[in-house]
Formats: structure tokens, C-alpha cells, sequence
């Protein structure tokens, strides 16, 4: 359930405030409504932990041996700070080093064909009066050089002759020296002498070394770093609210949530404090925390919801239990397959014996894959789906553990409906009542979603005739359930007109109910103290109004995947066993034979848990909650707490 929760305003003293939010962390029950801070001290503790957690980004690329490996060192969040500066600026030192290193290479690139080059030399002979200019030019443009132009050709190859131009004058910056065709290029002269760029190289390639020593020795620090930035984050969040707290006239005060559990505890402690506070039931604009409270097996979906950060709204449902429920048949179903189900059975029970021998607490997490590996086990059981193996292939007692209708073993038989023997009226295969078992599936879990409306609005006086609103789509919805046999499995065994169960012409029935649905939910949905207004809000939105009712049909035809996705694993694992068939009995084929079928099997398993995560998932935050009117707009109660 979600806990009812009481909203606090709390007043302070202005200069007690920080010790009262220490004390308030202690108490640990207070969920704060979020304020936003502005103070030195919280740009300072902010600048410490994105400092502190771009140094740990940098340890943790940081590969050791096991050898090279340090023994953590435990230090405060001060020197933990000092180290992550110390780190980031190393790192910054190398990339620095790494870029002088490009960039002297390509100088001494350049000086390759020219040899030792050294500026000062060029400058001092400059300051006698005697000016040097380097140059480069195709070898057959040579000869387009004036006889005005002083030149001494130092090298040649097939393609360039390299000359220096000598100049009694100083060289005008972009000015061409008289003699020199715009064919010529003139080469600058390097930052350094060549002699010390690879000087420059040499000592840089031995910084380098130098810096990775360091920030491999800086990994001891790295366990305390973590800590740290847990230590800081508790300071930014205390800051924050110390600054964003209200002031007026020496008082200071701040608002939150209290679960109405935890009340009587926080009641006794604002008495002890001698704090003054107001407490009073949260306004329908309220931003409520949702802190959900269920017993252990239904608690067991709760790493699920996390990993998803689906949260229900304080004003919603908690869906808890059946969400469990419905996602451990539609993982079974997915799953598909007994074996898979007892590999996933076997290895949640050996890491849950492991905690109990441990002294250690059962993590939740293996609670739900031991439920849902159960689950595979029993849904291989009744459809007779062991790791791929046709039914002749497994003994008998395992095929009479399945269920007929459903099974594989029985997959050539064909079933006549449950309400007659007559069989001109048509039969049903496996596959086809596989069909039927899915949409009865979305029919028992849409049902649910639309009698917890009913139950909600019968008790609401504002909105009670909304009940009938719910009641219309709870009728359509049955309606539709006959209309999604008939389209989709067979339309004769399930005509849409006429048909005889038990004497009832049911075909008949369901369009009926599809019509006198849509009239009540066309009449109540959108009721809000006026009969007229609701209908002229449905004729306004007369097109959604419309598609809701197609809605209804597709979100039912919707739980067709749980059949075709379990279908698609099957056959996966049937051509891997096919695969796999040549090479048993080969000896010398044993390992391969081993690898094809872990590897198969394998890959099978991980495409199925993703399916699951799309699918199974989905048809609870999808189908069933649209239907129910959640929108998942809730966010998780988080106390103040040390």
C-alpha cells in the first residue's frame, strides 16, 4: 500500500537552524520538500565532489595487475580532496606532455631533409647583419630565381631543391624578397633548436612514466575517494537546505513529509527539540513523496520497480502485488521453458544458500529470480517444454505433468470447445488455445485495473457516478474479449453473431455489451459533478472517445506476445538441438558439441530476458496501468538521514 503521509512546517530559531537540521537528520523521517541554496560553503562542497569524482573517473581507467595492485589506504574527505587535485592535475601534466610530443615530432618532421636547425644561430647571425632565410622549390623552378637573390643550395632530391637566401637587409614580414618566385616556399624556422625539440621529446616520453607511477600509487586512495564523495554529497544536501531555508524576524523554517507511521516518533523528538510545528493532511497540488509498505513476498518486485525507476504517484495505486503476480506468469510464459526455468531455479538457490551460510541477509533480488525460475519451471511443465527436446524425447512422467490442451506432446490434437460436443461447430489446436489463454490473461488483469476504479470512485461523493463510467469500459471490456476470439482465433468457434454456449447466443452478447459499455463510459467518464458537462467533454473529444473503444481491442490482441515471443525462443532452441543432433555420439566431437549447445541455450536465455524486459514489462506499465489511469508520476520517499 502507499503509506498516508501528513505534511510537516516546521519553525526554528534563525541561529539553530543548522543544529536543527543535524538533529533532524538523526531522526531520519522527515522527507523535505526541495528547496534550492545559495551559499560559499555549497559552491565549495560542490566543487569538491565533481573534483573528487572526475579523479575517481580517472583511478578507475587506471588497469593494475594483481601484483601492481595497492592496499587501499584510508584518508579524511580534506586529503581525499588534496589527492583528486593532485590526480586531475597529473592527468592534465600528461595530456600536456602527450601534446608537446605531437607537436616536436612534427617540427623535427619538417627538418628531416634539412638536419641540425637551431634559431639562435639564424638571430645571432642576423644581429651581425647577415640575414638567412630558409626556402623549398621544385627542382625545375629553380632557375626562375633572379640573379638579384643571394642563394647557397644546401640540398636537392628528385622533386625539390632546398636553398638558404642571404640578405644583407632585414626580410619585410609578408613581403617576397626581390628574385624569389611565388613558386619558392620558405620554410619557418622550428620554436627550438632540433636538438632540443628531441631533447624535449626525450624528457617528456620520461614524465610520462614518471605520471602513471604516481597516479598508480595515487589507487590506493581510491576506496576513500568513494567514501568521500558520500560524505560531501551529505554536506551539499545539509548546505543547501541550511541556505534555501525561509527567514523572517529571526525565525527560519522549512516544509516536508512525515509517514503517518512515523508521526508519533517525530512528534516526541519536535517536543523534545522544543521545535514549533504545524501538521496537516498533504493538498491535492501537493509534490508527495510515495513510500510504498507490503509484506515480503510482494516486496519481492521492488529491485524490478527500481531498476525501471517506475514509482507510483502518491494519489495512484500501488500495484505491487499484482504486478508481481501478472510479471512472474508473463516471465514464465516468455521464459517459456522448463529447463531455462530450472538453471534459473539452481543458480538463485545456490547464491541464496551461500548468504545463509554467510551470516548474511537473502538480497531481495534473489527472492524474485528464485519466484520467477519457479514460474519457468511450472509453465515448461504444463506445455511440455524442456530445452528444445521434442515430446518422445523426454520421459514419460514429465509429459503427464503437462496440461492437454496446451501442451506439445498433444500438438496434432484438436479440442473441442468446452461447452459442446458437436463438432461442426469447429475445433481448437494448441496453439490456438495457447491464443486464448493470453487473452484471458488481459482479460482477468484489465478487469482488475477497471473494478479497483470501480472500488475507488464508490467511495469518492464527489466523483461517485464515475463508477459508472468504470463499470461501462468493465463491460466493454468483456464484450471485446469475445470480439478478439472471434477476429483473431477462430470466427467459428467464436461467431460474432449468434453462437450457442450453453444456450446463451454469446456472439450477440458481446457486441451488446461493446455498445452498452461505450454508452456508459460516453455518459461517466468524464463526470465531475454534471451529467451534461460529461457528455459534452466525450462529444468534445468524440474522436479519442471512438479510438478508446479500438483501443480496447488492440490492448487485449496486445497479449498475443506472451504466445509469439515464447514461440520464437522455442524454435531457437529447437534449431540449436538441431544443430547440435550430428554431433552426439562423436567422441572426438564431445567439446564442440558442449560450446554449440552452452552457447545456443545461452544466447536463447539473454534474448529472452530482454524480451521480457520489453515485453513482460510493458503489458504492466502499459496496458494495465493505462487502464487503470497511471501514469507513474510519482517520485520515492527520501528522508533526511545520516
Amino acid at each position: 500500500m502507499i503509506v498516508p503521509m501528513k505534511k510537516i512546517s516546521l519553525v526554528v530559531l534563525e541561529n539553530e537552524r543548522r543544529e536543527a537540521l543535524k538533529n533532524l537528520r538523526k531522526l531520519g523521517v522527515l522527507h523535505v520538500e526541495e528547496v534550492s541554496g545559495s551559499s560559499e560553503e555549497l559552491s565549495s562542497y560542490k566543487l569538491q565532489n565533481s573534483t573528487i569524482e572526475k579523479a575517481l573517473g580517472i583511478l578507475t581507467e587506471i588497469k593494475l595487475g594483481k601484483k601492481e595492485a595497492p592496499k587501499q589506504t584510508l584518508i579524511g574527505k580534506e586529503a581525499a580532496f588534496d589527492i583528486a587535485k593532485k590526480v586531475i592535475a597529473l592527468t592534465e601534466e600528461k595530456k600536456t606532455c602527450f601534446d608537446r610530443i605531437t607537436a616536436d615530432s612534427v617540427e623535427l618532421e619538417r627538418f628531416t631533409k634539412w638536419g641540425g636547425v637551431n634559431p639562435a644561430d639564424f638571430a645571432e647571425l642576423s644581429e651581425k647583419g647577415l640575414n638567412l632565410a630558409l626556402y623549398e622549390i621544385p627542382g625545375d623552378k629553380y632557375a626562375l630565381i633572379g640573379e638579384e637573390a643571394r642563394t647557397i643550395v644546401l640540398g636537392k632530391d628528385k622533386s625539390e631543391i632546398r636553398f638558404v637566401l642571404v640578405s644583407e637587409k632585414p626580410f619585410v614580414v609578408n613581403e617576397r624578397p626581390a628574385g624569389i618566385p611565388a613558386e619558392a616556399y620558405q620554410v619557418p624556422l622550428p620554436r627550438l633548436s632540433t636538438a632540443d625539440l628531441q631533447k624535449e621529446i626525450s624528457d617528456s616520453k620520461k614524465r610520462i612514466v614518471e605520471i602513471d607511477s604516481e597516479l598508480k600509487s595515487s589507487v590506493q586512495y581510491k576506496d576513500s575517494l568513494k567514501s568521500s564523495t558520500g560524505a560531501i554529497a551529505k554536506d551539499i544536501e545539509l548546505e543547501n537546505l541550511y541556505s534555501g531555508m525561509g527567514i523572517e524576524e529571526k525565525l527560519s523554517w522549512i516544509t516536508g513529509f512525515v509517514p503517518v507511521d512515523s508521526m508519533a516518533a517525530f512528534e516526541s523528538f519536535a517536543k523534545q527539540q522544543k521545535w514549533a510545528y504545524a501538521a496537516s493532511d498533504p493538498a491535492e497540488d501537493d509534490n508527495v513523496p510515495t513510500k510504498l509498505k507490503n509484506n515480503k513476498l510482494v516486496s519481492l518486485i521492488y529491485p524490478l520497480t527500481d531498476f525501471l525507476g517506475t514509482v507510483p504517484g502518491y494519489h495512484e495505486y500501488d500495484i505491487s502485488g499484482w504486478f508481481l503476480a501478472f510479471f512472474t506468469i508473463f516471465f514464465g510464459m516468455i521464459f517459456g521453458d522448463g529447463g531455462y526455468g530450472a538453471l534459473v531455479t539452481a543458480v538463485a538457490l545456490i547464491f541464496i544458500l551461500k548468504s545463509v551460510f554467510g551470516g548474511k541477509k537473502v538480497p531481495p533480488m534473489l527472492g524474485l529470480v528464485l519466484l520467477l525460475g519457479v514460474a519457468t519451471m511450472v509453465w515448461g511443465a504444463v506445455t511440455c517444454t524442456w530445452f528444445g527436446l521434442q515430446p518422445e524425447q523426454l520421459p514419460e512422467w514429465i509429459v503427464a505433468l503437462s496440461v492437454p490442451p496446451i501442451s506439445n506432446a498433444y500438438a496434432d490434437v484438436q479440442w473441442l470447445p468446452f461447452w459442446t460436443t458437436d463438432t461442426s461447430c469447429g475445433t481448437l489446436g494448441t496453439a490456438q488455445n495457447l491464443q486464448i489463454f493470453c487473452f484471458t490473461l488481459a482479460l482477468i488483469q484489465l478487469c482488475v485495473a477497471h473494478l479497483k476504479g470501480m472500488a475507488r470512485y464508490i467511495k469518492d461523493k464527489a466523483h461517485r457516478l464515475k463508477f459508472l463510467g468504470e463499470f461501462g469500459s468493465f463491460v466493454q471490456l468483456i464484450g471485446m474479449y469475445w470480439v478478439v476470439l472471434s477476429m483473431v482465433v477462430d470466427g467459428n468457434v467464436f461467431p460474432l453473431m449468434g453462437g450457442d454456449v450453453y444456450g446463451l447466443p454469446w456472439g450477440t452478447i458481446s457486441i451488446a455489451m461493446v455498445g452498452g459499455g461505450f454508452a456508459f463510459s460516453f455518459v461517466f467518464a468524464n463526470y465531475e459533478g454534471s451529467v451534461v458537462k460529461s457528455i459534452l467533454e466525450s462529444v468534445k473529444n468524440i474522436i479519442s472517445v471512438l479510438l478508446g473503444v479500438v483501443n480496447v481491442f488492440s490492448d487485449i490482441v496486445s497479449y498475443i506476445r506472451l504466445w509469439a515471443v515464447g514461440l520464437a525462443g522455442a524454435a531457437i532452441s529447437g534449431t540449436v538441438n538441431t544443430f547440435a543432433g550430428p554431433l552426439v555420439g562423436h567422441a572426438a566431437l564431445f567439446i564442440v558439441l558442449i560450446i554449440l549447445l552452452v552457447f545456443g541455450h545461452g544466447l536463447n536465455m539473454i534474448l529472452n530476458l530482454l524480451s521480457v524486459i520489453v515485453h513482460g514489462v510493458r503489458l504492466n506499465t502499459l496496458e494495465f496501468s493505462n487502464h487503470l489511469g497511471m501514469s507513474w508520476a510519482g517520485f520515492k520517499y527520501e528522508p533526511l538521514k545520516e
